[in-house]
């Protein structure tokens, strides 16, 4: 039994004449009265009443009717589903990301892919550079948004581009003896108590606060450890210290806070989104056309990784 079936059931139904149904079917009345005549053998039960008056569904033809009717509505809906799946409207995103990204980019970016893709079920894991890396390789995650390069096994089959650059600067409570000032320079940080983020989790950013300090400063070993940049920022705000972290952090400007530069400026490692090129889903790929309209020096490091993406219709 096939669609079609059904399809030319319901017709007849509708119509109540061979002739007429087979003229809105766009097909011969003498296929049509044959594909009827098969279907109620394969049902094993007379479906139409042929009278002078017309055609009529008996009483087992209604039954079979009520259940055509449902079957190819299913039918069109799964059709419907299907192709919004391929298109990337419909299915899930599994994105790993550290905390400072919620202060640039991802808010543009998921508030875009959000309204254009509101079918799309969005699993979003806050996690270290490390954690993330294992989970992308392991297939746990679509797309990871890290500090600094994938680091681990399997990090180098993995598709990576910076989508933001970064500097060191330092926050203080508006009460700070260096509030006001434009810039703090490493000597000046050397005398102050400092508030930064945990080196298990992100090495590189300690790191680079290692050659700006030195190695045995003691005012880097005897630092307040703030889970997150916003820990830093609350913490800086209490009077407690001198928080250190990426310039991201001037995106969330908080009452009572000073924002200064670090003299001499810092690097700190970029912002890198990284996905496994291996059969990128549909809804990673709408994705990733977010990340290109959003970010343009981002989509054209894309393009030169993967290729431009095709031009959907004619």
């Amino acid at each position: 039994m096939e669609a079609r079936h059904l399809r030319y059931a319901l017709a007849l139904a509708e119509h109540q004449h061979f002739g007429r149904a087979a003229g809105a079917l766009g097909i011969a009345q003498p296929p049509l009265s044959k594909q009827i005549a098969d279907l109620e053998r394969e049902v094993g039960a007379r479906l139409f009443d042929r009278t002078r008056q017309g055609v009529f569904p008996t009483a087992a033809g209604v039954a079979f009717l009520a259940r055509a009717r449902r079957a190819l509505d299913e039918i069109t809906a799964a059709s419907v589903d299907a192709a919004r799946a391929a298109r990337g409207e419909t299915g899930r995103l599994r994105l790993g990301f550290i905390a400072s990204a919620l202060l640039e980019p991802l808010p543009a970016v998921l508030g875009r892919f959000g309204r254009e893709r509101p079918r799309v079920r969005l699993e979003l894991h806050e996690m270290a550079t490390s954690r993330s890396t294992a989970a992308l390789v392991a297939g746990e995650l679509d797309v990871a948004i890290t500090l600094g390069p994938p680091r681990g096994a399997g990090a180098e089959h993995l598709v990576s581009v910076p989508i933001g650059h970064d500097h060191l600067v330092a926050v203080v409570s508006s009460t700070h003896a260096y509030a006001g000032r434009p810039s703090v320079s490493a000597d000046q940080l050397r005398r102050q108590p400092l508030i930064v983020a945990p080196g298990d989790e992100e090495p590189t950013v300690i790191a680079g606060l290692r050659t700006l300090l030195g190695g045995d400063s003691p005012a880097l070993s005897g630092a307040t450890v703030a889970r997150d940049i916003h820990t830093i920022i609350g913490l800086a705000a209490c009077g407690l210290g001198v928080g250190l972290g990426p310039s991201r952090m001037l995106a969330a400007p908080r009452r009572g806070t000073w924002f200064c530069e670090v003299s001499p400026r810092t690097p700190l490692p970029d912002l890198i989104l990284s996905f496994a090129d291996r059969e990128r889903s549909p809804v990673l790929n709408a994705f990733l056309d977010v990340i290109r309209q959003n970010c343009p020096d981002v989509g054209a490091a894309l393009d030169h990784r993967l290729g431009p993406r095709p031009v959907d219709g004619p």
